[in-house]
């Protein structure tokens, strides 16, 4: 059969077209990720062979940790024995099932099969809270810094409602930031462990916030008018260090339940990012039709995957050996960076840093403000010290800006899974020098 020659669009597709309005407005006001975009430079960096120390995106090097033998050897099982079909809109029942199990066993939480939605990453299940809880214009509130708040509550059209936070709290909201801006407001996202801090909450923090809420929502519903909901994103909570433990809403208030959407799964807790096994957990009424909106997005987790994830969450044992050497190696590398940084303040250098509570992430305050690069540019905002500390040290920073926050403090996440201990080691010289040469 004689081969046609292609047609060549390539000239007018980039061109696209003149007319006004091509994109929604939803479309053409969402702002890119300001993380993928760092990560676009580091990667032209590292073409020109220059040694970069990336601590940007919060990803893993499956060089330095692999996803789980037993989960590895799952999906090749399930793909050997011809699991390749659509799985169920709301996951396969074993998978179901085993969460279940697990909140049971290692949170305290029994939970009906009905709340249980198995999704494709924790980022379907977020989308799928704003899609089902809010309508345009609705209230949403989040701290700041916290990862895509504002994002999500652009793409359903809401009124977001950032609540800035500092390091007196490490960066996590209090019943007293909220309590003000609760009235009125459809959503309340809150993280722990925090991205990008680090930071957890206390169960004194945590409780009162729950009881906030129960409280505007007992006062609603004698109003007749519709509840707040929090979204509780846990999905790093089995990465914690020493013995800070981790709090549930509905453990500590268990009415609670009535109002809270968990979101997690296995990329963080397994170093398994790129196998897409999310869920959410929360009220059945609430979970039934977050699944019917999947059920048309199509969402779904990938069924070796799903299958695979069966055998590793009803593994305990497996589970804390694998959580012990993953956890100790992710700790070490935050650890290094924390004492270095403090190794550099105690030097007199303008940087500090708070101690990792859990994830995978440092909060690093980078601060020569005021001072001048060897080739004489001022440094006045965190973009500007990002982009010298990569040029002149190698080592890919994110600025608290990528997560909602306004202010320039030069507060800035340090991600330690995509690198070795190695390249830290050779980094903190780096950064020092290129501090030591600010003038």
């Amino acid at each position: 059969m004689e081969t046609q020659q292609a047609l060549n669009l390539t000239d007018l597709a980039r061109e696209g077209g003149t007319e006004p309005g091509r994109m929604s407005t939803m479309a053409a006001g969402l702002i890119g990720s300001e993380v993928l975009r760092i990560a676009g430079e580091i990667r032209a960096l590292k073409a020109a062979g220059r040694p970069v120390c990336d601590l940007t995106v919060g990803d893993f090097d499956p060089r330095y940790f692999p996803i789980p033998e037993r989960l590895a050897k799952g999906i090749h099982e399930a793909l050997e024995r011809g699991e390749t079909n659509y799985p169920p809109s709301s996951g396969i029942l074993p998978l179901r099932e085993a969460v279940v199990r697990l909140y049971e066993r290692e949170l305290g939480l029994c939970y009906p099969l009905e709340s249980v939605l198995i999704v494709g990453g924790a980022r379907p299940v977020i989308y799928c809270v704003f899609q089902t809880l809010c309508d345009p214009g609705d209230r949403v509130i989040y701290p700041v810094p916290s990862w895509n708040n504002n994002h999500y509550t652009h793409l359903v059209g809401g009124a977001g409602v950032p609540v800035v936070c500092g390091p007196e709290d490490r960066f996590l909201p209090t019943r007293e930031m909220l309590a003000p801006v609760l009235p009125g407001a459809r959503l309340l996202c809150l993280t722990s462990p925090l991205n990008p801090t680090g930071t957890m909450f206390e169960r004194g923090a945590l409780l009162g916030i729950c009881e906030a809420v129960l409280e505007e929502n007992e006062a609603r519903r004698r109003r007749g008018e519709r509840p707040l909901y929090l979204l509780y994103d846990q999905i790093y909570w089995m990465l914690r260090f020493g013995d800070t433990p981790h709090f549930t809403p509905p453990e500590l208030l268990p009415e609670m339940v009535r109002y809270t959407l968990f979101v997690d799964g296995i990329s963080k807790a397994f170093a398994a990012t790129g196998l897409r096994v999310g869920w959410g957990v929360g009220p059945v009424d609430v979970m039934s039709r977050m699944s019917a909106v999947l059920g048309h997005i199509g969402a779904w987790a990938p069924r070796p995957e799903q299958v695979a994830t069966v055998g590793l969450l009803d593994d305990p044992e497996g589970i804390r050996t694998f959580q012990a050497a993953f956890g100790r190696h992710i700790e070490e590398r935050l650890d290094r960076l924390h004492e270095g940084l403090q190794a550099m303040k105690g030097r007199g250098l303008p940087v500090e840093s708070i101690p990792p509570m859990g994830a995978i992430y440092l909060t690093a305050r980078l601060h020569p403000f005021g001072r001048r690069t060897p080739s004489g540019d001022e440094l006045r905002t965190n973009e500007e010290i990002r982009r010298y500390v990569l040029e002149a040290a190698g080592i890919g920073v994110v600025p608290f800006q990528a997560f909602g926050s306004e202010e320039e403090t030069g507060w800035f996440r340090m991600s330690a899974g995509g690198v070795a201990l190695a390249d830290i080691e050779a980094a903190l010289p780096r950064l020092e020098e290129a501090l030591r040469r600010l003038g």
